[in-house]
């Protein structure tokens, strides 16, 4: 049995349903598990002082390319649209290989730590030169984040109309074969599970109808979950009127790509059908604001699909299109475009913090996790709200209005990933140095 206490947190944000709060309360932990919330609690193991610190659940992101992380800030696709920033940068990923992943995805997932994030998601879509899905699985393994990569694919190149170039496509049976591989391989559907695999054609406009019915009948004989990217921009929109004759959720829909075990990303450009069909149906949303700002796609209908009973969780998105992976930065974020489309009382700091908690877990079917309570799993951020950052405010709560960008302590199924803010599972400054001697040896051939 091992335990930890979390002793005299200033404020406990438990999230659940109650939304109950909590004042000098301990939290204690044991084999992974939430125990017991209160006060005076003892314990055999481990004691971490939280004095002057809030605690809340860890951050869930829902959306991510980390193999991004080896090209920010690529001068060609600093100032482009989407597709155009898909141009510039599908030559450059076509020289990755595994290492390329690995180290991209060690980057990005200690980027996402730090920011108080203990569950991702993750959607590869291209493996060139012998690359793998089980290259990033291996990176989460090390630094001990609570993983969901998708096998994601692109099917369709330049030459049969499609958007990425021939040599970054997949046959569409290696593709389903491969899917095959790695949930057998690598998911876990139990509770409190750390790799659980998804399926993941990449877009409407890079792979075929067949490949995302296919998919679909797939992941739900395995049992698995679905993404892809939808409606993400006007450009996204005329595409799929000019290509399929309807709307994305219509196309969605019609190919099985609807339902409880479905998260879409992005969302920007849904309609008011579109977001009704969401709830009959349990569709999720991965949203993803800065990347939205970042590409010039729009402000999604956010409040729309949660009055409506969306499920809706974040996305910090690549970060070739983000270009940084901080979730609290993204829940800020996701809260001011709100407020800029609907009005300042249009989402209070506590709802989006609920959304990059509650909400991530929801869309990714983890109801185990994303609450403080007993018998939660214990993933768990700890903020030090003492510091200059919240300097003056009055709702030591109010984190996405005055408060610090980096945790000081995060615990992953009962584990301790930060300490002190840094990274204690792995040597970041040696990750660093690698990502940047690739980053460089990229852009000298490019």
């Amino acid at each position: 049995m091992s335990e930890t206490l979390i002793r005299n947190a200033a404020h406990v944000l438990t999230m659940d349903d109650g939304a109950c709060e909590y004042a000098d309360t301990d939290i204690l932990v044991r084999d992974g598990v939430i125990a017991e919330i209160g006060s005076n609690l003892a314990t055999v193991g481990e004691i971490v002082e939280a004095r002057g610190c809030l605690v809340t659940p860890g951050l869930v992101n829902t959306h991510h390319h980390l193999y991004q992380t080896l090209t920010r800030a690529v001068p060609g696709g600093q100032d482009a649209l989407l597709f155009g920033w898909l141009k510039t940068l599908y030559p450059i990923w076509a020289r990755f290989g595994p290492a390329e992943m690995r180290v991209s995805a060690l980057t990005g997932l200690a980027e996402l730590a730090l920011s108080g994030c203990t569950l991702t998601s993750d959607h590869l879509y291209l493996f060139p030169n012998g690359a793998r899905l089980d290259d990033t699985i291996d990176a989460a393994r090390e630094i001990g984040l609570r993983f969901h990569p998708t096998r994601g694919a692109m099917s369709i190149g330049e030459s049969a109309g499609g958007l990425p170039p021939d040599g970054l496509v997949e046959e569409e049976r290696a593709i389903l074969d491969d899917c095959i591989r790695v949930i057998d391989a690598f998911h876990d559907p139990k509770q409190g599970a750390m790799v659980r695999v998804g399926v993941a054609p990449c877009s409407p406009f890079s792979v075929s109808r067949e490949l995302m019915r296919d998919a679909a009948i797939l992941a739900r004989d395995k049992g698995v979950m679905l993404h892809t990217h939808l409606a993400e921009n006007d450009e996204d929109i005329a595409y799929s009127l000019s290509q399929f004759g309807c709307r994305p959720g219509q196309y969605a829909e019609d190919l099985g790509w609807t339902g409880a075990d479905v998260w879409h990303a992005h969302c920007v450009k849904l309609d008011g059908q579109e977001i009704d069909l969401f709830t009959k149906t349990g569709t999720g949303v991965a949203h993803c604001p800065c990347s939205n700002c970042r590409l010039g796609s729009g402000i999604a209908p956010v409040r729309a699909m949660r009055d409506a009973g969306v499920k809706v969780g974040l996305g910090v998105d690549g970060s070739a299109s983000n270009d940084a992976g901080s979730l609290v930065a993204e829940a800020r974020q996701a809260m001011l475009l709100q407020r800029v489309a609907q009005g300042a009382d249009a989402m209070s700091a506590r709802e989006a913090l609920r959304i990059a908690t509650r909400g991530g877990a929801e869309v990714l079917g983890r109801d185990e996790c994303g609450q403080i309570a007993p018998g939660y799993r214990a993933d768990l951020a700890i903020w030090d709200v003492s510091g200059i950052e919240s300097a003056g405010s009055w709702d030591p709560a109010a984190l996405l209005l005055a408060g610090p960008t980096c945790v000081r302590d995060l615990f992953v199924e009962g584990r301790q990933i930060v300490r002190d803010g840094e990274i204690a599972t792995l040597d970041l400054p040696v990750v660093i140095e690698e990502q940047t001697r690739m980053a460089r040896a990229l852009a000298e051939a490019s």
